[in-house]
């Protein structure tokens, strides 16, 4: 089976578990747990999609590191999980999952990359702005690029504004191309 369907497929299990049991909020908030440890330490993700260790193992190391966090339903779901030998797509179960709570919820997700760190106010800034022009509910997740020379990406959903130093760079540096290119074929 598509490892897409199986994240998928299980994502809307646990998504329509919750939401019959009127637990989303807390089975959102430690998947959104889980999704953040998948992110950050690369050693309990190359745990779980480790061939050689046991099934068993990783079960109690997962126990061990979310029992007290996170509710017992998100625990029980994560030993079907591993029961079914399907950890190797926690992290995209889990990102499946935040996607349809957000769908959901009608949230959108908003991504503002820029090359530090950004202040509180800036923060307000952006969140008034996304406010005004879209009225929607939205995450803000923001992104340091330290590739980016000044500026910002702003994404929202599928549309993107890109206000970076490095793409007025390359448009320029596509302008000049071309204006040679062109002053060539006259010549």
């Amino acid at each position: 089976m598509n490892e897409s369907k199986i994240s998928v497929r299980y994502a809307k299990a646990i998504f329509a578990y919750a939401l019959e049991k009127n637990i989303l909020e807390d089975v959102k908030k430690d998947l959104s747990l889980i999704f953040d440890v998948c992110q950050k330490e690369k050693d309990f993700v190359a745990l779980i999609e480790s061939p050689i260790v046991t099934t068993t193992k990783k079960q109690k190391v997962v126990k061990q590191i979310f029992q007290n966090k996170i509710n017992l339903s998100t625990l029980s779901f994560l030993n079907l999980v591993f029961s079914n030998k399907r950890e190797a797509f926690l992290k995209k179960i889990t990102r499946n999952f935040l996607k349809i709570y957000r769908t959901h919820n009608g949230i959108k997700q908003v991504s503002f990359t820029s090359s530090c760190e950004i202040t509180d106010e800036l923060r307000q800034n952006i969140r008034k702005v996304i406010k005004k022009e879209f009225s929607d509910k939205f995450e803000l997740t923001e992104v340091v690029d330290k590739d980016l020379i000044g500026g910002f990406v702003l994404r929202i959903e599928d549309l993107q504004y890109d206000a970076s130093v490095l793409n007025k760079l390359d448009r320029l540096k596509k302008q000049l191309t071309d204006l040679s290119i062109e002053n060539n074929t006259r010549s």
